[in-house]
């Protein structure tokens, strides 16, 4: 409840939240996505701002469902998975080589990012595709569990969207 002044008793930011380093330390969200090749998001999740992306990367590999192919078994795991220079680290590759996962991971100072190119464009592209939910560009919500329902809810859209035509 909000007094005359505005101002009001209790947390003002919410859960998941984190100061960004970027924008002279608001508080804000991340959207963490795993796609498949062609962009349509297999996993989700949010963090604080604060939150390097490489502590994003177990738990969304280990959210991704169980999806049926033409042949076969139900894959659990994907065949190879792409990242950027923030997830180049050996517990990382060492975690995805034990779940039989093959990486191709950037390496700093090493490798430039533009090879990597070609592979990365579909994940910015799905994060656009997010960001024109005008519900995500700015998070309303202070309990996180309805900020990754309404990221889920717009994640569903683009599945349907892509896979209607």
């Amino acid at each position: 409840m909000r007094d005359r002044l505005g101002e009001h008793a209790g947390d003002e930011k919410g859960d998941l939240t984190g100061p960004n380093p970027v924008d002279r330390g608001k508080y804000g969200s991340k959207i963490h996505l795993i796609t498949e090749r062609t962009g349509l998001p297999l996993s989700v999740g949010i963090s604080g701002a604060n939150v390097h992306d490489s502590q994003a990367l177990m738990p969304l590999v280990k959210g991704i469902p169980p999806i049926r192919s033409r042949r076969g078994p139900r894959r659990r795991r994907p065949g190879k998975l792409h990242a950027d220079k923030g997830y180049d680290y050996a517990h990382l590759r060492k975690w995805l080589s034990r779940r039989g996962i093959r990486h191709r991971i950037a390496r700093k100072g090493v490798e430039t990012s533009q090879r990597l190119g070609r592979h990365r464009w579909t994940i910015e592209r799905t994060m656009s595709w997010l960001a024109g939910c005008r519900r995500l560009h700015r998070r309303y919500e202070r309990k996180a569990e309805h900020f990754l329902a309404f990221t889920s809810i717009a994640c569903t859209l683009i599945c349907y969207r892509r896979l209607a035509k």
